[in-house]
């Protein structure tokens, strides 16, 4: 939220995100067509659901508003990774496949938490 950032689409945490999506959607390609509608479709919500609520939370009023989102954006990412290991012990994903995505949620996470603890300090004291 400094002088440079004009909206969500200046956000490196918000472009991150996006890449994550795009990402999944991309690993996710290759799964039986017969898990169209269960695991590949809870992944792709998951991972949509990461920047859509950075976006969110970036264009509300209030810092608590922003925290709110951004915790239910880091919650979609853990989601998203538990999945990914999921794919992998169900043998859709051969083990090399997610290494890049999983790099990518570790960034996207500590990237999420850094900018929780600015907003945090932020808010005025109870």
């Amino acid at each position: 939220m400094g002088s440079d950032i004009r909206s969500h689409h200046d956000l490196k945490v918000w472009q991150l995100g996006m890449d994550i999506a795009e990402e999944t959607y991309v690993l996710t390609a290759g799964f039986p067509s017969d898990d169209r509608f269960s695991l590949t479709n809870q992944m792709r919500r998951a991972a949509s659901s990461i920047p859509a609520n950075i976006a969110e939370g970036n264009g509300r009023d209030s810092i608590k508003d922003y925290l709110r989102h951004l915790s239910i954006a880091f919650g979609s990412l853990s989601e998203l990774e538990t999945f990914i290991q999921l794919a992998l012990r169900l043998r859709y994903l051969e083990p090399s496949q997610p290494s890049r995505i999983l790099e990518m949620i570790e960034e996207e996470g500590r990237m999420l938490r850094g900018l929780q603890k600015s907003l945090r300090a932020k808010l005025p004291p109870i």
